[in-house]
């Protein structure tokens, strides 16, 4: 395939190219395979004027008209699916089966925002007096700030920018440095569909200045964030300063449960294809595997088997074995898992099966790791590995699980295995997180609400919820004049 080059913004509808540029690297070979512009403070300003002045016009257009720029957004998707999936294998790295997923994953969500951006319902409330009439109608938020990261570079530009649309808004996408080339390919199937100029915008370049520039406008009223907690942090005090609207969707720590009762082949299963997906890297992701003592051997010896299976390659690597498990995305990834493995096995953790690097040494490949002998005093069991490291603890009651998993900060995802409907209701209820898996380990659909507790984050993304991230409430109360002309 003819390589692709993606350098430049969308300001306006247009292309914008920059002299100044960022290097874009493919981390399964560590060669330079583009360079994006490095977009600064001139160009995020002329992206929120271009957002601000497409404003009042398209929050006026009919839901309908709305929906229909975004339903061909979301054919041409669909169309240029393998071309676009090859791009995101290529500055990502995962496999080409789960970028081909994720693009599919693009167009769903789009769909989805398309038809729910029809459902912005108002409300009529009884008044207080009796020639009083109160009704609340919903409006756009306006200009939106959309940072979106790199472990879900495609699917994160379509979840942020579809609600906002379809709710009315106009954006300004900022997509992460380690892979812009996605966004902008994306981008332009949506600039494909005819939709007015400055309604969706995307600028490239250091966090620190685009996000300083979108935070210090006041004509941006919102601001959606997906990244690390520390980040986040920073972003929410800053935040403050206008009491701009922000959601944050942040780091975890999610915890699998399995029961004795549980049903060992298919929660093994379940684990592994989670834990492992994009190279460990995903906030819902497991973290750590909590095993009954009772089944804690068996479901190990099931793990690790599973885990051996998995190959390790070239995401991008056309052959009839298809590679399950590419790079992690930089240098920096790849030495955070190397140091949280140390620490574990020098304090005491057993190495089932990997547990070092692998492929080209140019490459930030990590072979599949299973734990076991793992403690709480570990920093992999507190911190996020973000990586394909599967640590496995011991308990023995349900209670002690539940009082392990409240001690963290983090509180996105929780997962447990059991077939006792009463330990279901039970757990659902105690475990402190804002997505529950039972049985399975897949919770991102259009329909349904995705988001954390705690310091995984604030807001939601997903189902009429993340509609309602982009919209305000507005009160309005009339006097009705009585036929002899008074109140």
């Amino acid at each position: 395939m003819e390589k692709t080059t993606l350098n430049y913004l969308w300001i306006k509808g247009e292309k914008v190219s920059t002299t100044e540029t960022i290097d874009v690297v493919n981390p399964a070979t560590g060669e330079v395979i583009d360079q994006v512009p490095n977009g600064g403070k001139k160009e995020t300003k002329l992206a929120i004027n271009a957002a601000y002045e497409a404003l009042k016009p398209w929050k006026k257009l009919t839901p309908e008209k709305r929906e229909s720029y975004l339903v061909k957004w979301a054919d041409n998707l669909l169309e240029n699916r393998d071309e676009l999936a090859a791009i995101l294998t290529e500055e990502q790295g995962k496999p080409l089966s789960e970028s081909r997923g994720e693009i599919e994953g693009c167009a769903t969500f789009i769909r989805w925002y398309a038809e729910e951006g029809k459902r912005v319902y108002g409300e009529v409330i009884t008044g207080s007096k009796e020639n009083q009439r109160i009704s609340v109608i919903k409006q756009p938020v306006g200009v939106c700030g959309l940072i979106t990261p790199w472990n879900f570079p495609g699917a994160m530009v379509a979840r942020k920018t579809a609600p906002a649309l379809a709710a009315g808004c106009t954006v300004v996408v900022k997509p992460a440095s380690e892979t812009p080339r996605i966004a902008i390919a994306i981008f332009e199937q949506l600039m494909k569909t005819g939709i007015p100029a400055g309604v969706a915008n995307l600028v490239t370049g250091k966090a620190s200045v685009i996000g300083e520039t979108l935070f210090e406008d006041r004509r941006v009223k919102k601001i959606s964030f997906t990244g690390s907690t520390e980040i986040g942090k920073q972003l929410m005090k800053r935040a403050a300063d206008q009491v701009k609207r922000i959601s944050l969707e942040l780091g975890g720590n999610a915890p699998a449960i399995v029961f004795p009762d549980a049903d060992l082949d298919l929660a093994a299963k379940a684990i592994v294809d989670n834990k492992f997906e994009n190279c460990g890297q995903m906030c819902n992701g497991i973290n750590v595997i909590y095993a009954h003592g009772e089944i804690k051997e068996k479901l190990t010896e099931k793990i690790v088997n599973l885990a051996k299976e998995l190959k390790v390659g070239l995401g991008s690597d056309p052959g009839t074995d298809p590679i399950q498990i590419g790079p992690l995305v930089n240098e920096a990834a790849l030495k955070n898992v190397e140091h949280l493995l140390q620490d574990a096995k020098e304090k005491g953790a057993k190495v089932e099966t990997g547990g070092e690097r692998t492929g080209d040494a140019t490459g930030y490949f990590f072979q599949p790791t299973v734990l076991s002998i793992v403690t709480l005093d570990m920093k992999l069991t507190q911190e996020e590995i973000f990586g394909p490291v599967a640590p496995i603890l011991s308990f023995q009651k349900e209670q002690e699980v539940v009082e392990f998993t409240e001690n963290s900060p983090y509180g996105l995802a929780a997962y447990f295995f059991t077939r006792d409907v009463n330990r279901v209701y039970r757990m659902a209820e105690e475990l402190d997180s804002g997505m529950i898996g039972v049985n399975g380990t897949s919770l991102s659909v259009p329909q349904a609400p995705f988001g954390g507790i705690k310091e995984s984050g604030i807001g939601r993304e997903g189902g009429f919820y993340g509609l309602e991230e982009f919209l305000e409430l507005k009160y309005i109360s009339l006097s009705l004049e009585n036929d002899e002309g008074g109140y």
